[in-house]
């Protein structure tokens, strides 16, 4: 079996409440796999939290970690420190954490590679540290992320490699991210092996899409439909009229028309507000942005006039939403407190 310099070492995996278990285990497995078809530990792993006590991922599994973040800021100053310390997050932007952000930093003036995962995504860009580099961000973050960091190069790729940082997406794509570590240490003989253990038919290069094309994702196969709802994704902020796309798609208004109601059952002009209304929801979702700067991103000339459209969708106002969304999270955090709480209470009995 072909190998490289075989450089291993520790990845040091920081857990924000609410991470996406799916993305998380995706990672660790790879380093599983690898020392499994390596024959030795070549990787380990920790995993650190904020304040050293379990964390609950986004499906409610809370997780135990080994070391509280205090803990881990003294590791550089030791003779095994890590290698690559990924920051994992879930589908809601985390909150601003001044201590997590300084380590970052001192970590990456101490050689150590960063990574972020799903939300985890923005910890790194807070700390300047991603300015001028590309990075990853899902599909559902792209809007608010590309808002709030205008110097990074944002894309909606499945995962970037730039300048000792790492970013993906999320879901499958850390394993197809930290597969190219491991080909870098062990040669591409370890990351076929794994990925026949994995059940993975291939590993997706740095770049690649995230989303599926739109004709699989939407299920239409019209070249001259998947041209114009390109053109339509690609200026939500700033709506384009029928008109200026009619001369692109070669098709006069009353085609366009027919078109749009035989294969998505609805007029252009309905689907391409539908879109901005989707667009408007995520960042409700998964921002903390006005309402009005929202409706502004989204292509609506008033914040009056969102609200009213975006009622007339989705049966509630924006603001709303927002406070659903807000009161999930909060009961989702105490229910995982409640049972960080029990486990502590049963160990003491034991």
């Amino acid at each position: 079996m072909q190998q490289t310099g075989a450089r291993g070492g520790r990845f040091t995996f920081y857990l924000l409440d609410g991470f996406t278990l799916h993305a998380f285990s995706a990672a660790v497995e790879v380093l599983r796999l690898a020392n499994a078809v390596a024959g030795r530990p070549v990787y380990d792993w920790h995993i650190v939290t904020g304040d050293g006590q379990p964390v609950s991922s986004a499906c409610g599994t809370r997780i135990a970690c080994g070391a509280a973040l205090a803990e881990a800021r003294t590791w550089p100053h030791h003779s095994v420190q890590s290698r690559l310390i990924v920051v994992c997050g879930g589908r809601a932007a985390p909150p601003e954490d001044r201590v997590l952000e300084a380590w970052l930093r001192l970590s990456r003036r101490n050689r150590i590679a960063l990574a972020g995962i799903a939300g985890g995504v923005y910890c790194l860009a807070r700390t300047g540290l991603a300015d001028g580099h590309r990075c990853s961000v899902h599909w559902e973050h792209f809007p608010d992320f590309s808002e709030r960091f205008f110097a990074v190069d944002t894309r909606q790729s499945a995962y970037e490699i730039d300048g000792g940082l790492y970013t993906c997406a999320g879901g499958n794509a850390p394993f197809d991210m930290l597969l190219r570590i491991v080909e870098e240490d062990l040669g591409p003989d370890v990351v076929n092996r794994v990925c026949e253990l994995s059940l993975s038919e291939r590993v997706r290069e740095a770049g690649e899409r995230q989303r599926l094309p739109l004709q699989t994702r939407l299920g239409i196969d019209n070249p001259v439909l998947i041209r114009i709802i390109d053109q339509m994704e690609a200026n939500l902020a700033e709506p384009l009229k029928l008109a200026d796309m009619t001369p692109a798609s070669g098709l006069s208004r009353r085609q366009m028309e027919r078109l749009f109601q035989r294969e998505m059952g609805r007029s252009p002009a309905r689907y391409y507000l539908d879109m901005r209304l989707e667009r408007a929801h995520l960042l409700l979702l998964s921002s903390s942005q006005a309402v009005i700067d929202i409706a502004m991103a989204c292509g609506f000339s008033s914040a009056s006039h969102f609200s009213r459209t975006y009622r007339e969708r989705h049966g509630c106002t924006p603001q709303a939403t927002r406070m659903a969304e807000a009161d999930r999270r909060r009961l989702a955090l105490a229910s995982g407190k409640e049972e960080g709480r029990t486990v502590l209470k049963e160990r003491r009995v034991a």
